[in-house]
């Protein structure tokens, strides 16, 4: 079974369609990138996966579980469980101003898991090593940089020990220079086997880690398929013409 199953998601903002009849599917270990134009309904999309857009019509199924079933929603402990399974990684970074780094990493489980305070601790010290940042964990973010606060996004997203990891343009607040950090992070997530679906405008990143690609424009997945198929023969025009102005 996969991991995450869409069928027929449909999202509007009053009379604009956003999602039109959305589906795909996500298998576990993979990394799906989501590709198309800025308006195209891409984090829309996938800020609906973890019900922080509510759809209007279709089903959205995590591990089995219906999150939304023919645009019913589950009840709210159903919902608190599945939404649970999934850590998200904002554009722009969303850390908490006045806590420090490590307290960052830690609020959130001190409330949701009952875990000793000593594990809590010890987990946050390895996910800081993990993304390079075992040096910054007393730190506020406003001294970080862009490249390192979206680092300590990841690793706060990290500390929840999610099945799958959602990420929406996680580079394109950063300077160019800064992006390489972060997706270093995100390969080696990768190289590990985390369920990933990356929203991103990084053409190089989804030819080379994703497993699988859809092409999303007009609020639509108009093609999908692994990077070697929809980056060097794309079927579709609307694919054509985006990656013939994206790689130019």
């Amino acid at each position: 079974m996969s991991l995450i199953q869409v069928s027929q998601m449909k999202k509007s903002f009053g009379s604009l369609d956003v999602l039109k009849n959305i589906n795909f599917e996500v298998e576990r270990s993979q990394v799906v990138a989501v590709i198309g134009p800025s308006g195209s309904g891409k984090s829309t999309m996938l800020r609906s996966l973890v019900h922080l857009e509510q759809i209007d019509g279709g089903s959205i199924c995590v591990e089995g579980d219906y999150l939304a079933k023919d645009g019913v929603y589950a009840n709210h402990q159903t919902l608190k469980r599945i939404t649970s399974k999934m850590g998200m990684v904002f554009q722009h970074f969303n850390l908490f101003p006045h806590f420090t780094v490590k307290e960052n990493l830690e609020l959130a489980p001190k409330y949701v898991k009952r875990a000793s305070a000593g594990e809590i601790r010890h987990k946050s010290a390895d996910l800081l090593e993990k993304v390079g940042l075992s040096d910054k964990a007393n730190e506020y973010p406003s001294r970080l940089s862009g490249g390192q606060k979206q680092r300590v996004a990841i690793a706060r997203a990290l500390m929840m020990s999610p099945a799958i990891l959602l990420f929406d343009e996680p580079t394109s607040a950063l300077d160019p220079e800064l992006t390489g950090e972060v997706l270093q992070v995100i390969k080696q997530l990768a190289e590990e086997n985390m369920t990933m679906v990356v929203v991103t405008h990084e053409m190089g990143f989804a030819r080379e880690v994703a497993d699988q690609v859809l092409f999303m424009d007009d609020g639509e997945v108009v093609e999908a398929g692994p990077p070697q198929q929809l980056f060097t023969n794309p079927q579709h025009k609307r694919t054509q013409a985006f990656l013939n102005t994206i790689l130019k």
